[in-house]
């Protein structure tokens, strides 16, 4: 009978998972209590990320376009001024000066209209021809209808400045074009200084059409080896009205009634 008793309070203390498991409940507890929580640990890296890469990079992109400012380089260097004076190839000169008189037939008036011609001029003109047939008008292809004079040197610049005179030293602006060449009409002959009225020729009107130019534009006329004249060496129409107003005293404006 002492023997069962014995054997029965055995048995109750040989199980100790009870104890075992609160052994590993406490480990698990602790080791998590000591561990840092993943949460605490993932913001503390992603803020320290972003703040020490922008501070490195974001000085040097700034500074660059401080140091070579390339608009006050351009406003400080000196342009150069082109020489135009005498002897200079940007001098402008009169190239040319063709005078020509249309009178629409040929006989009798073409014949007064040439005569009219080499009084003004001192110079022998030359007819031109109908290039067709228009005949409303009676003009047959091939009929001489008008004459004409070309004039260079001394006697076109006296010619011009007696032309100028008759229409009272005003030229409309509209009478220039880009390349500086201009043009001009005189209605009666007899309004150029030195000019009187003959019965028997009579009264006629004429075009008047100036070429200007520089030195070297012979190469775009020579027959060897002829080339086109620059556009930097061309003149253009602001230049061509500074030199006339300057040169003959002229006033381009629009025409008063």
């Amino acid at each position: 009978m002492s023997e069962t008793p014995s054997a029965e309070g055995s048995k109750p203390e040989t199980p100790k998972t009870p104890e075992t498991s609160k052994d590993v409940d406490i480990t698990v507890e602790e080791t998590k209590a000591q561990a840092p929580a993943e949460e605490d640990v993932a913001p503390l890296e992603l803020e320290e990320a972003p703040d020490e890469a922008p501070e490195e990079e974001t000085p040097e992109v700034r500074e660059e376009p401080k140091e070579e400012p390339p608009e006050e380089e351009v406003e400080v260097k000196p342009r150069r001024r082109v020489p135009t004076g005498p002897g200079s190839m940007h001098e402008i000169k009169i190239g040319k000066v063709v005078v020509n008189i249309s009178t629409g037939q040929s006989g009798e008036p073409l014949e007064k209209a040439m005569t009219i011609l080499e009084n003004i001029t001192g110079q022998r003109p030359c007819t031109r021809r109908a290039k067709q047939t228009i005949r409303t008008w009676g003009i047959r292809k091939g009929e001489p209808i008008s004459c004409m004079v070309t004039l260079r040197g001394e006697r076109a610049e006296g010619f011009l400045r007696n032309g100028l005179a008759a229409i009272r030293n005003r030229i409309n602006p509209r009478s220039f074009d880009t390349h500086g060449n201009f043009a001009f009409g005189i209605r009666e002959h007899i309004d150029i200084p030195g000019q009187r009225y003959d019965p028997q020729l009579g009264i006629i009107g004429m075009d008047v059409m100036v070429t200007v130019e520089k030195p070297g534009y012979r190469v775009a006329r020579r027959r060897r080896a002829r080339s086109r004249v620059g556009r930097s060496h061309r003149v253009t129409r602001d230049e061509a009205i500074e030199f006339i107003t300057q040169r003959f005293g002229v006033e381009v404006g629009l025409p008063v009634e």
